[in-house]
């Protein structure tokens, strides 16, 4: 069996791709600002953390904020407001600015000197499968060991790559049912 499902969901079979919730699990592990860029505090929040230093700021340039200094610090005073498409351009390099300073913790938390960190699997839901066509899949578990390439293309907020590696590195460790739990309702994992 197991290659990738080329029709997912067919039959009525409900799930995820696990790089998409291991890429939420990652986000929530980051812990970005949560309160919205449109607020007065958050855009204070995003703008404090990308303009904090020299380094901050190329990188926010980079992540394609691409203002200049002195609109920046309009924006702080409460001079100016960003428009709508600058705020979404904020918010990206904000996220993209995170990622990358939070990626180096992230590794080492996640692969703890070799030990890896475990990974819980929860199967696809089939309640609305017909039963001919369910499969036996059932909770699984693997300790993940290298998370190198997996937080790298996160980090770069590159998902059709994390989808590659996540199969690579993490699923496949299922042995020959990988295939199954290429859609899952859950995937649990916590540094």
């Amino acid at each position: 069996m197991p290659e990738r499902s080329i029709e997912f969901g067919k039959f009525g079979a409900r799930g995820v791709k696990g790089h998409e919730l291991v890429a939420r699990q990652l986000d929530n592990l980051v812990g970005f600002v949560t309160t919205p860029v449109e607020k007065r505090r958050g855009l204070l929040a995003r703008l404090n953390y990308l303009t904090r230093s020299e380094h901050a700021r190329q990188a926010a340039r980079v992540a394609g904020l691409t203002v200049s200094d002195r609109t920046i610090k309009a924006w702080q005073s409460g001079k100016r407001a960003p428009s709508r498409r600058n705020l979404d351009r904020l918010e990206a390099a904000y996220r993209a600015v995170r990622r990358q300073n939070a990626a180096r913790y992230l590794l080492a938390r996640l692969n703890r000197q070799g030990r890896g960190t475990r990974v819980e699997f929860h199967p696809l839901v089939q309640s609305q499968v017909p039963r001919p066509h369910q499969r036996h899949v059932e909770y699984r578990h693997v300790n993940v060991r290298c998370w190198d390439r997996i937080v790298s293309a996160w980090a770069d907020n590159d998902f059709e790559r994390m989808d590659d590696f996540w199969v690579d590195d993490a699923v496949h460790d299922l042995g020959s049912q990988w295939g199954q739990y290429e859609y899952v309702s859950s995937i649990g994992f916590s540094a």
